[in-house]
């Protein structure tokens, strides 16, 4: 019997390759045939068979049905696109970033209905203030809301610790926290720091901040303040601030803003002017401030710099130092059940744990928002409960 052909349109193709920036041969081999062969079908002088066009389709991160279009689909960032870093703006999102907007959204739009029907308050905060309004101000209401303060730095080990207690304060107040590296729980899908450092969905019942977990650890504590900030104003938005620069220099008048935010909430302006110490030497400064307000000593740099403490050049010798003796940690794998909650956000994955089981939510849809198989949500359930997972 013969191949079925698929008569699939060489210009959408052509498009599918360039948009996951696939390299031609590479892609010959993945689907065991020669690069002559892919090129045959770029020109439209052969077809692959229906088996080798969903194969193509599967390793070009596409529906199927898109290969038979007259013309490419014209796919739009469901956000507004904010970032500051040089060159984000000039190439189209990545399939695994468009991928995971996508489940993002999925995720709060399920949490936005569950908190409808549960007739949940709106959040108060959320658009409380503006533009218009004084950066110091906002955060201090930050501050005020989460109780980000001396008592709170206290009780940090460290600046992770830190982090971990500012994400779970957010979570108290209805704020959903993701983070991840990678697309759902996809190890071989991972997210690219170039492209973005995090999101904010700003939605006055189920509110969203991600962050992007393949940055350096040390500038996830800014991002997460940065996007907060951007909850307080009520504007969503990609992110991706260049921190080598002042706040006042970033590209975009939002990002500018909320920089100056997130500045404010972690380093408050009159502390750390009373606090910095112009008698001894700057790594003095920086080590010990970094442990007094359990912050990376990154963002003590970025607001000495701020505050003319340092100079231009100074400020640009130290940042490189930094960066070079700062290193990505390589994924471990970490614990399973752990990654699940803080990839999906803790508060999202318990209700939708709590919904299944209550039969609110069928558990394949439960399990498909959680990027999780059907077969362990009752691990997911145990280990929420009594810290371990169920073996049975």
């Amino acid at each position: 019997m013969a191949e079925i052909e698929a008569l699939i349109t060489p210009n959408i193709l052509k498009w599918a390759i360039g948009r996951a920036n696939e390299n031609l041969n590479t892609l010959a081999h993945k689907l065991n045939i020669t690069p002559d062969n892919l090129m045959a079908w770029l020109r439209g002088d052969l077809h692959p068979n229906l088996y080798q066009a969903q194969e193509l389709a599967r390793k070009l991160k596409i529906p199927f049905g898109f290969f038979y279009l007259d013309s490419p689909p014209q796919e739009k960032l469901p956000l507004p696109d904010l970032r500051t870093l040089t060159g984000a703006n000039n190439h189209k999102p990545s399939p695994n970033f468009l991928d995971l907007l996508y489940d993002t959204f999925r995720k709060q739009e399920w949490y936005h209905d569950y908190l409808k029907e549960e007739e949940a308050p709106l959040v108060p905060f959320i658009g409380k203030f503006n533009l218009e309004n004084n950066t110091n101000i906002i955060a201090s209401d930050i501050r005020n809301t989460l109780g980000i303060d001396d008592a709170l730095r206290q009780e940090c080990d460290n600046w992770e610790d830190f982090l971990k207690k500012l994400i779970y304060r957010a979570e108290m107040h209805r704020v959903l926290v993701l983070r991840s590296g990678v697309v759902g729980n996809n190890t071989h899908r991972k997210l690219d720091v170039q492209e973005f450092r995090g999101f904010a969905i700003s939605d006055d019942l189920a509110p969203v901040i991600f962050i992007n977990e393949s940055d350096y650890k040390t500038a996830q504590i800014f991002t997460i303040a940065h996007e907060l900030a951007h909850l307080w104003i009520g504007v969503s938005g990609i992110s991706n601030p260049n921190y080598a620069l002042r706040s006042s220099q970033q590209r975009h008048a939002v990002d500018r803003f909320c920089d100056n935010i997130a500045a404010e909430i972690l380093i408050p302006s009159d502390d750390f002017v009373i606090r910095w110490n112009g008698f001894t030497t700057i790594d003095n400064n920086l080590n010990r401030l970094a442990r007094h307000y359990r912050v990376s000593t990154f963002v003590v740099l970025r607001r000495a710099h701020e505050f003319d403490k340092i100079t231009d050049k100074i400020f640009q010798d130290k940042y490189e130092e930094l960066l070079s003796k700062t290193k990505k940690k390589k994924p471990t794998g970490g614990e399973y059940y752990s990654l699940v909650l803080s990839r999906n956000s803790a508060t999202l994955t318990k209700s939708l744990i709590m919904a299944a089981s209550e039969g609110r939510v069928l558990p394949t849809e439960a399990a498909k928002l959680l990027n999780v198989k059907v077969s362990k949500l009752n691990a997911v359930e145990s280990y929420i409960l009594f810290g371990e997972p169920s073996h049975v």
